[in-house]
């Protein structure tokens, strides 16, 4: 599995995510395999961060199908842009990366099967499932190292100085606890438009 942290203080927002890869019992560190689990994408606004946890497959088809949208029509600058995009990203996932999209019958949409973290100058956003997404004012998490990371964001956000800082703390509880989360971590962080 994985776990990603965003935070956003003191008019920086930073993404950190450890670099483990898990197979079953399996655990391949990064110097087994170089892996990254955010990369940057370039939009109409600027530069954002992505992470996805989960599949392992969902990183290069994401990757790819956001490279398939031109930089004009791709925004992630709020809420709403962010939907329309991943809206725009699902028919795209299914009909040339063969998205599965079958989670349960009785859901009212199909899955796009991927929860992915999401931090730019407009701030931080998750985005789950059935594209919903939810813009997070001070810091958030993913993957399965989540609720260590959760909580140690949480204790450090007060007294941190920097988004980095409140990062860092819930990275590093992540390592710690998290059986499927392991040092060393990337790192990026990007100045905020509106200190928050």
């Amino acid at each position: 599995m994985t776990t990603v942290v965003a935070a956003r203080k003191g008019g920086q927002v930073a993404m950190v995510a450890d670099s483990l890869v898990t197979f079953g019992d399996t655990r391949m560190s990064q110097r087994m395999e170089a892996n990254r689990k955010m990369f940057k994408v370039d939009d109409a606004a600027g530069q954002s961060v992505m992470a996805v946890a989960g599949s392992a497959a969902h990183f290069p088809a994401l990757r790819h199908a956001l490279a398939s949208i031109s930089r004009e029509e791709l925004r992630l600058g709020s809420k709403d842009e962010v939907y329309r995009t991943f809206l725009q990203l699902h028919p795209v996932l299914k009909d040339s990366f063969f998205l599965q999209t079958k989670e349960d019958e009785h859901e009212p949409y199909e899955s796009s099967q991927f929860t992915v973290l999401l931090a730019n100058p407009s701030g931080i956003y998750g985005i789950y499932s059935y594209r919903e997404v939810f813009e997070f004012k001070e810091f958030w998490g993913i993957g399965s190292g989540r609720s260590f990371a959760l909580g140690a964001m949480h204790a450090a956000y007060p007294k941190a100085r920097s988004a980095l800082e409140v990062a860092q703390a819930g990275i590093a509880a992540a390592c710690e606890f998290d059986r499927n989360s392991a040092e060393p971590v990337d790192v990026l962080t990007l100045k905020l438009k509106v200190s928050k």
